[in-house]
């Protein structure tokens, strides 16, 4: 085990929330207490416990440093009271608190048990800037199929306004009945609440998973869309590049009218697709002419093989991407959307 400062540093922040015992609430920050010979005879650094990371109370007002520790002893992940008394525990072997699993109510605590969330940078700082990539093109040109690609395989987040704005109806959010009713009258849904859901999305990935990189699937769809970004993030920021996806019409009527046979879509249907596609090009297609007036658009030809096309797809992102990441094997999940392997088939 390491000894000392051979630990690499503890550059997390904890945020504990509902518990049962408000004062076991708020932000955990790593720990500065000295190094010390703990329960289990383990020499602990600071930001460290028993060979784990480790954290104290932000405030300070807690009497046992630190405040969130691991046991070896018990094996399991404690937090402890102001008065120093443990309150709250998790049995398990993992390197971080759990995040995801409902804590134990220990000896000293309350139900009910906080939920905790793993901050990458101090939330009490602006969040980091990320690194945005507009992804475009029209209906059946693979965007989503290259973005989750590149999640997959390169460690970039996907995000999708189609997604969100359906996990904010499932998730019964704020805005949750506006969007439904909105999508019902067959109207585009505010640049404020897309807009709004971004932001949340893209800071919400930054903090938990320290993650920066974003490809945007479908955004801006007008030049509307892309000066409420602008309204939001600023001129200053500036993108890397938008990757444009553009594909014959009648290789991509082919696509559609294949693929409906699986998904289930109920606007996979030459009617709706050409309607889709003359919705594309009037109001999509001038936000790809000023990101080519400005050569900052690149385009990809979508007619070729899928393996071709995720090769280029990939090649634009390699600058930004974690080069760990390049030229890893491909998962399951990538050889099926790549067409080398079959889905599954359903029962």
């Amino acid at each position: 085990m390491n000894q000392g400062n051979e630990f690499p540093p503890n550059t997390l922040f904890i945020e504990v929330s509902g518990a049962g015992l408000p004062e076991v609430d708020g932000l955990f920050v790593p720990s500065t207490a000295p190094p010390l010979t703990s329960e289990s005879g383990t020499i602990s650094s600071a930001g460290y416990w028993n060979g784990k990371m480790a954290w104290d109370r932000a405030d300070g007002k807690s009497s046992r440093s630190p405040s969130i520790s691991y046991s070896n002893t018990y094996r399991s992940w404690r937090i402890s009271r102001l008065d120093g008394h443990l309150a709250y525990d998790m049995v398990c072997e993992d390197d971080l608190p759990p995040v995801n699993e409902p804590w134990h109510v220990y000896k000293k605590g309350v139900a009910p048990a906080p939920k905790i969330v793993i901050h990458h940078f101090d939330p009490r700082l602006p969040c980091p800037p990320a690194n945005i990539i507009f992804v475009l093109g029209g209906p059946g040109t693979g965007k989503g199929t290259m973005c989750e690609l590149a999640e997959l395989q390169l460690g970039w987040t996907h995000l999708s306004t189609g997604v969100l704005l359906r996990e904010e109806i499932e998730t019964g959010g704020p805005d949750a009945k506006v969007i439904e009713q909105t999508l019902a009258d067959g109207q585009l849904v505010s640049n404020e609440i897309v807009l709004k859901l971004l932001q949340q999305a893209i800071e919400n990935t930054i903090r938990t998973t320290g993650k920066t990189n974003f490809l945007l699937d479908g955004f801006p769809r007008s030049l509307d869309n892309l000066e409420g970004w602008y309204d939001l993030f600023g001129r200053e920021t500036a993108l890397p590049k938008m990757l444009y996806l553009d594909c014959p019409y009648e290789v991509l009527e082919k696509r559609i009218m294949g693929r409906s046979k699986y998904t289930g879509r109920n606007d996979d249907n030459l009617e709706s697709m050409k309607l889709r596609f003359e919705t594309f090009k009037a109001k999509t297609l001038p936000t790809v002419e000023l990101f080519r007036s400005q050569d900052n658009c690149v385009e990809i030809d979508t007619s070729l093989d899928r393996g071709t096309v995720y090769q280029e797809f990939a090649e634009q992102l390699s600058e930004y991407t974690d080069e760990n990441l390049v030229g890893q094997p491909l998962s399951d999940r990538a050889e099926m959307l790549l067409g080398i392997r079959p889905f599954p088939k359903k029962d």
